[in-house]
């Protein structure tokens, strides 16, 4: 009962999808009866004429013949054309169809939270959006066609053959709920293991791309083996599914021609016994035969598409997995539009831990930040440096506390106002694959050459970019792996000049440069951060000796507040560190 309101649950979220092409759809299962006509009009034609050559042959004229003849023709062009519109027109509906999902799947991807991220994998999410949508396209478009076409052969065929015998008619459809019975057990099978099979192709394609995107510590590592050996490991274990599965199938399969070849032999004895008895007349069971023959290829197309079927069933399963997440941070629904933004940002008792069973990460910071001011976040790891500043643009909403932008309590105002009025530099640079324009554009969707060019004059980054082989237009590869670590950083930079945001968070921003790099770097943030609020968090304390204000942070909270020179005149942790990474 359960599987069956879940199966419900699983159409009526699917069915909505068909609204923008209703029309389509309509024309598609008027094509489909109008392929069904000849299949059923044969027969007829054949009893017909089969009844007159053995009843009465001088009613079998030329004329009949070659009206039934033209007759059959024109349904056979008729039918051509139908089958041409439901293999294009039809089969392009369910592609837009699949297209719509993959829109809705990937837009979802683009609400749900950093929280949700920092446990999915990216692999397997990839497999869901392509793999998974693909089987999608058949099952929208052949779904409705197939029980459609199906459901008027079977009524069709009962209600004719009623006509000829009723005994004969029952007993041969005295099969079918038996058949349907057999065949729903390995339909559940083959559900499940569908399900076994795509939950392992995403395992398969996340350790693929971690791989992958690995391979430099790979290869520096000389890891190949183990490497090759996990991904057996995962190609086996796909294999065991598959081969499960295919046994399901062919059980299936086999079972169907089983009680094709049951149907068969039932109306060839059964209708040999009534033909003998005179029950029904030698027309009437050339034209039994002929509808047995439609009817069971109508049931094996049903059965056939039950694997099809059940595809498609487990791709909108899976798509529904993930739309039912409920992103974490949503916008409050009298949430505002930030504009105007200042700058001055006020932590109010703010705890938070990541989830309920972990302990407070920050536990009732209280913290005032100026308008323009320069803070410096520094202590040891695991204090709550980067999760404070992942607070601020809610990329994690606080568990208790508030958090007030300009006065404005963040929770309260739009997520994409927020975000829009803060800039982020990360140790970890991440480069689309495009060109170096493209990656610096990523700050201001409509910025123009001129005002590309002077982001990356303020970052320091034109003179590189116009060394490289095609300028601006070079391509940096996957993560910008033909660029150094210094020239990545200095364009992540560079777009966040162009975005021009009046709070700036800098997450250890020159920890993994070289010194050179570094000095660069530093040289451009310092002018990146003048006049914004800025956050920096840093590991080499020689590039916060300017801030305003240094916070020394740890599990306690905040342990020291002060300048560079009154932090060291003080002597206690910051002093510590200070002196501690000097004489490194």
């Amino acid at each position: 009962m359960e599987k069956q309101r879940r199966k419900k649950g699983l159409l009526k979220r699917f069915l909505p999808y068909y609204k923008k092409y209703r029309w389509v759809l309509l024309l598609d299962l008027l094509c489909a009866a109008l392929t069904t006509v000849c299949e059923i009009v044969l027969p007829l034609i054949v009893r017909q004429i089969t009844g007159l050559a053995t009843d009465n042959l001088a009613g079998l004229t030329v004329s009949l013949i070659v009206r039934c003849t033209v007759l059959y023709v024109v349904l056979r062009i008729m039918d051509t054309a139908a089958n041409y519109y439901m293999a294009t027109v039809g089969h392009i509906m369910g592609t837009k169809i699949e297209t719509d999902m993959r829109h809705d799947f990937f837009a979802h991807l683009q609400k749900l939270s950093f929280s949700y991220y920092d446990n999915a994998k990216v692999g397997t999410l990839m497999s869901r959006i392509t793999n998974d949508l693909f089987d999608v396209t058949e099952f929208a478009h052949h779904c409705p066609e197939e029980f459609f076409i199906a459901g008027i052969k079977i009524i069709c065929s009962f209600t004719i053959l009623c006509t000829m015998s009723i005994p004969l008619t029952l007993i041969v459809f005295s099969v079918i709920p038996v058949m349907i019975f057999v065949l729903s057990f390995f339909s559940k099978r083959m559900k499940h293991q569908f399900r076994e099979s795509r939950k392992e192709i995403g395992e398969l394609n996340s350790q693929v791309e971690d791989s992958l995107l690995g391979v430099r510590v790979v290869k520096s590592f000389a890891q190949e083996d183990c490497e090759q050996q996990k991904f057996d490991n995962g190609n086996h274990r796909f294999l065991r599914v598959k081969s499960r599965m295919y046994h399901t199938m062919g059980a299936f399969q086999s079972c169907t021609r089983l009680f094709d070849g049951v149907m068969y032999i039932l109306v060839v004895a059964a209708g040999a016994v009534f033909l003998m008895n005179r029950a029904i007349t030698a027309a009437d069971y050339v034209a039994y035969l002929m509808f047995v023959t439609t009817l069971i290829t109508s049931v094996r197309r049903i059965v056939e598409f039950t694997e099809q079927f059940q595809r498609g069933m487990t791709g909108i399963e899976r798509f529904g997995e993930i739309l039912d997440i409920e992103p974490e941070i949503q916008d409050a629904p009298d949430a505002i539009t930030l504009t105007d933004v200042k700058g001055d940002i006020t932590f109010s008792s703010v705890s938070f831990h990541y989830t309920e069973d972990t302990p407070n990460v920050i536990e009732g910071l209280n913290l005032q930040v100026k308008a323009g001011e320069s803070v410096a976040l520094v202590g040891p790891s695991g204090g709550g440096k980067t999760t404070l500043c992942s607070l601020i643009p809610r990329f994690y909403d606080v568990s208790g506390g508030k958090i007030l932008l300009d006065g404005q309590d963040i929770t309260r105002v739009t997520t994409r106002s927020l975000r829009e009025n803060i800039g982020t530099v990360a140790q970890d640079v991440y480069l689309f694959s495009g060109s170096v324009r493209e990656n610096i554009a990523y700050g201001k969707n409509d910025a123009t050459d001129e005002e590309i060019v002077e982001a990356a004059k303020l970052a320091g980054a034109h003179e590189f970019i116009e060394q490289l082989p095609d300028g601006y237009d070079t391509y940096v590869g996957e993560r910008g792996v033909k660029l150094s670590g210094g020239q990545k950083q200095r364009i992540s930079i560079a777009r966040v000049f162009l975005k021009n945001p009046p709070v700036l968070i800098l997450d250890e921003a020159t920890s993994a440069l070289d010194n050179e790099s570094e000095r660069l770097v530093q040289q451009s943030l310092e002018r990146l951060a003048k006049g914004r609020t800025t956050f920096t968090i840093a590991h080499r304390l020689t590039t916060i000796r300017n801030a305003d204000r240094i916070l020394v942070l740890t599990e306690n909270g905040i342990e020291e507040s002060g300048t560079h020179r009154e932090l060291l005149e003080k002597g206690g942790l910051y002093s510590e560190l200070y002196k501690l990474y000097s004489a490194d």
